[in-house]
């Protein structure tokens, strides 16, 4: 099983595009900035290029870790210790027999809804309950998580 380097590029730059919609003020940006406690000014100061930089990065270390989530086969070459030359024959057959099942992005979005629900969503809450933000803030934020583990899921899985 190989590691599909520009599906995970892809699936990390994902992100800016869904954030670049989610975060406008026409969608969630004025709520969220409202929720957040930030103004127009204060997010006019950052340094964009650093923010930028290093959210492809971290993205990308999310989708790396999310295609174990959400392609099966990973689980396969797992249980021959990650090592396909060391399997027995068997691992072979199944792989051509399998080696495709499942791999849609209708299947990788459907893992990424969930690892987004039982996963980001919890971290993101318990993050935001110890911080007293308000259960609006906690949604806004989960939901873009969410959305981008669907499109990260689908895209990692169904890009062959």
């Amino acid at each position: 099983m190989e590691i599909n380097f520009l599906a995970l590029i892809a699936a990390a730059i994902s992100t800016l595009i869904t954030g670049f919609i989610w975060y406008n003020p026409k969608v969630f940006g004025n709520a969220w900035m409202h929720e957040a406690g930030l103004t127009t000014e204060k997010l006019k100061g950052g340094n964009m290029l650093k923010i930028f930089g290093l959210t492809i990065l971290l993205s990308f270390f999310i989708a790396f870790v999310l295609q174990f989530f959400v392609i099966h086969q990973f689980s396969i070459m797992e249980l021959v210790g990650g090592d396909p030359s060391a399997a027995k024959p068997s691992y072979e057959a199944f792989i051509s027999d399998y080696g495709t099942a499942f791999r849609t992005f209708r299947h990788g979005a459907l893992h990424g809804f969930m690892t987004g629900l039982f996963l980001a969503f919890p971290i993101i809450a318990i993050n935001s309950l110890f911080e007293r933000k308000s259960w609006k803030y906690i949604c806004i934020n989960s939901g873009y998580w969410i959305i981008n583990f669907i499109i990260m899921g689908g895209i990692i899985c169904g890009w062959k």
